[in-house]
């Protein structure tokens, strides 16, 4: 009796972390195209995805910070992204699509331009997201 409910204990801690992760219409909008332009406040490397928060100043001179998802750091460095790669300051501007709830500041990246015009993929999981840095699905109107 004692091994099937350790058995059952460990089935429920493995099952966890998949119920941690989430599908990509689930939270994000893929009709919801979004490009943010700010610069780097924090990034977080962890599992399941890599998550850059960006200072975005808004028309009326407002600031706020959005939440951008990238890729598990481990497809983020299959991609040539770093721990170095975004340090606190750089400006940047991200192409991606916006959260579902619209009251949070968050969105799936796609890619991100650094002023240089070098281009980064962050790994999105949108099932429309291609892998070619050049192909912006974003409307430029959108941009924060």
């Amino acid at each position: 009796m004692k091994s099937l409910v350790i058995i059952a204990a460990m089935c429920l801690a493995a099952g966890m972390p998949l119920a941690a992760h989430h599908a990509f219409g689930g939270e994000f909008d893929p009709n919801r195209p979004i490009l943010l332009k700010g610069k780097v406040v924090k990034v977080e490397w962890v599992n399941p995805h890599a998550w850059i928060h960006v200072e975005v100043t808004n028309p009326d001179g407002a600031k706020e910070v959005w939440m951008i998802e990238g890729g598990s750091p481990n497809s983020l460095l299959r991609h040539g992204v770093t721990r170095d790669s975004l340090p606190v300051g750089t400006e940047i501007v991200v192409d991606g699509y916006q959260s579902r709830d619209h009251t949070v500041k968050r969105a799936n990246g796609r890619n991100l331009t650094y002023p240089d015009g070098r281009k980064l993929l962050l790994g999105s999981s949108a099932p429309e997201a291609q892998n070619d840095p050049d192909q912006s699905k974003s409307d430029p109107s959108k941009q924060k």
